[in-house]
């Protein structure tokens, strides 16, 4: 194959348009042109398929067998390595909570395989979280933040921390989000029971991401709004939603989508190690999990630990919402329902964290993307202008 290379579609979706039929021009792994009808040229013709964008996964901590938990270059490489086989060509690597030299390990080591391309970036989801929301996280090594930690986290990081999850009103915690603000990171608010008053006072901070809305937050009252009418509510923050189905209902899935719009919600895994496995035991950082009809819990409680999910099945399940493909109906998507899943998928996700060059098939982004067969299911990756699966 030639430098410069030209894919063919049924169908080509980008974050703003629809070409059927439609192709991709790549070269030198960007992309140097998208359009409609028949190229003159096809070096890849994907027949009666579907292009999209590659997805963007921001919080995700495992699958495969593998953890970007583990101090253990192949486990991660595994994770990711799952991930991608399921259209993720740009992941974040999400930690969990740990003792502080444990975490300031990880990152380390993660930071080595962000050098290495593996991954694209550090979420840090905990130890600054509250103890009253804590889900599958454990409450022996959370925390409050202070300067020093926080400094001494980031610098491990060597730039490579992205995102980092902060429960508001843990003390010192509006700081904190300033701090991680001004180090170049994106602040989230998360695995908290913050009020709607400090919520608003992290955003007014600098947190412009709410870390997997409804989930380990208090539920919205129509007396104590709390933070979920707070993210909600302000135009600067992206929410992600766990879109698996388990972690929030369908339905109210496209409430959210109807109040945010597809230009603020970010659909997340949160998958652990167990994805693509089945069902079994498994660890989460120090939590044992058990996973039932796909379904991950903590082994002591049963709290819902993450996810199984890869973002595959989340593009088909936010296809659907839209208004696109009804399993009962038989109806084949429409244009706005192509778009909504594009962007929720892969769009919003990456500018919420500030990744510029991926999240749409455009010229001069890199030439990330994923080819669907007509049940929606990965036929193809295409990874930087190259074959990934």
């Amino acid at each position: 194959m030639s430098a410069t290379c030209v894919r063919a579609a049924a169908r080509v979706v980008t974050a703003t348009a629809v070409h059927e039929p439609g192709w991709v021009e790549t070269a030198q792994g960007r992309v140097v042109a998208v359009g409609s009808g028949r190229h003159p040229r096809v070096d890849v013709d994907y027949g009666e398929a579907t292009i999209v964008p590659g997805f963007v996964d921001i919080h995700v901590h495992g699958g495969g067998g593998g953890s970007y938990i583990d101090l253990n270059p192949a486990s991660i490489r595994q994770a990711r390595q799952t991930h991608l086989r399921q259209g993720t060509t740009t992941t974040m690597a999400s930690l969990v909570t740990l003792p502080m030299d444990r975490l300031v390990a990880s990152v380390e080591c993660l930071a080595d395989l962000v050098e290495a391309s593996v991954v694209r970036g550090i979420h840090l989801e905990g130890p600054w979280l509250s103890a009253q929301r804590c889900g599958a996280h454990d409450p022996e090594h959370l925390c409050a933040p202070t300067a020093d930690d926080v400094e001494r986290v980031l610098r491990a990081g060597r730039g490579h921390i992205r995102l980092v999850t902060i429960a508001p009103e843990l003390p010192g915690a509006l700081d904190a989000i300033r701090q991680v603000v001004a180090a170049g990171a994106v602040a989230a608010v998360g695995h908290t029971d913050a009020d709607w008053e400090t919520t608003r006072a992290a955003i007014a901070a600098g947190a412009t991401v709410g870390t997997h809305l409804f989930n380990a937050m208090p539920p919205l009252h129509h007396r104590e709004p709390g933070a979920v009418a707070a993210l909600l509510e302000d135009p600067r923050v992206v929410v992600e939603l766990i879109a698996d189905g388990v972690h929030v209902h369908p339905s109210l899935m496209r409430h959210i989508r109807a109040m945010a719009g597809d230009e603020r919600l970010a659909l997340i895994t949160d998958a652990m190690a167990a994805a693509q496995l089945g069902d079994g035991d498994f660890d989460l950082g120090s939590m044992r999990v058990e996973v039932r009809n796909s379904v991950a819990r903590i082994a002591s409680g049963g709290s819902i630990a993450g996810s199984t999910a890869t973002m595959d099945a989340l593009f088909r399940g936010a296809l659907a919402r839209a208004g696109g493909r009804d399993a009962d109906s038989g109806e084949e998507p429409d244009a706005a329902a192509w778009l909504a899943a594009v962007r929720q998928t892969s769009t919003t996700p990456a500018r919420a964290v500030g990744w510029d060059d991926v999240g749409d098939l455009a010229p001069g982004l890199r030439a990330d993307a994923v080819v669907l067969d007509a049940d929606l299911r990965v036929v193809d990756v295409v990874l930087a202008g190259a074959t990934g699966r």
